[in-house]
């Protein structure tokens, strides 16, 4: 076991109430994913050993074995015993965006390592196609938006949002920055209220004209779209966002952790 580890291992127990703290397997894959996606390693035999990364990271190569594994399951990476580990070429991987996501953390980390500029757009009925799609009521005219979503180094935009605000928060919408990362963490700045679930639902849709052109696709070209609703403390479902992402340039992975 690591010093690190050692000092973890003595650390009180938190409350049942406290945040859980991500594993450090999970935030060594992430770190070692965006050094990936950077190119770090573009070159065969650039990838660090395991004795390498438990030094470099101070963590035992339990912890480096399963952020590798992870990375492995993502498609990133290849290992074989004798060979080591190599990073898969893009057009392995098909030069897919690879993101993680199992909670709000990891969608911030998401935005944070992109920009989007929103434009406003006028209020209205949320689109049938979407109201059907997440089979809930959005009665009223919800504030729209919609805006692309680029990632440095990319000439294409990874994504295009749009998204809807409950009616109700008017005055918190008079006050969004379109320049900023997220609408749902200035609506729960400025709203006043707290993301308590995230509802979301993955599709491969047909994509519209509009949405093709913006993401530089052709007719009947692959498109995902994740839908995802955002609740608040009193589950008021308070945003709806599409992002419709290049079923070719896009990869979505997750981890479940079993209690």
């Amino acid at each position: 076991m690591s010093g690190r580890e050692k000092l973890a291992a003595k650390a009180p127990a938190k409350s049942k109430n406290a945040s859980k703290k991500k594993p450090r397997y999970l935030e060594l894959a992430d770190e070692l994913r965006e050094a990936v996606l950077r190119g770090d390693y573009s070159d065969p035999g650039d990838f660090p050993t395991e004795s390498v990364l438990c030094k470099k990271y101070d963590v035992s190569r339990f912890t480096v074995r399963e952020a590798l594994r992870k990375l492995t399951a993502e498609g990133l990476i290849t290992r074989k015993r004798g060979s080591g580990t190599v990073v898969q070429p893009a057009t392995a991987r098909a030069g897919a965006l690879h993101q993680p996501l199992s909670n709000v953390g990891e969608i911030l980390q998401y935005a944070r390592d992109t920009t989007i500029a929103f434009e406003k757009r006028k209020a209205g009925a949320i689109p049938k196609d979407v109201v059907e799609q997440i089979g809930a009521k959005a009665e009223g005219d919800w504030f729209a938006f919609r805006g692309k979503r680029m990632k440095p180094g990319r000439k294409r935009p990874i994504a295009v949002t749009e998204a809807w605000v409950h009616p109700e928060l008017a005055d918190a919408v008079a006050q969004i920055d379109v320049n900023a990362t997220t609408l749902f963490g200035q609506i729960e700045t400025l709203g006043k209220v707290s993301v308590t679930r995230v509802t979301q639902d993955i599709q491969a849709i047909k994509g519209t004209k509009d949405i093709l052109a913006d993401l530089g696709l052709e007719k009947g070209d692959p498109v995902l779209r994740i839908l995802r609703c955002y609740f608040d403390e009193s589950d008021r479902m308070f945003e709806i966002s599409a992002s419709y992402h290049p079923g070719e340039r896009f990869a979505y992975s997750m981890h479940i952790e079993v209690d």
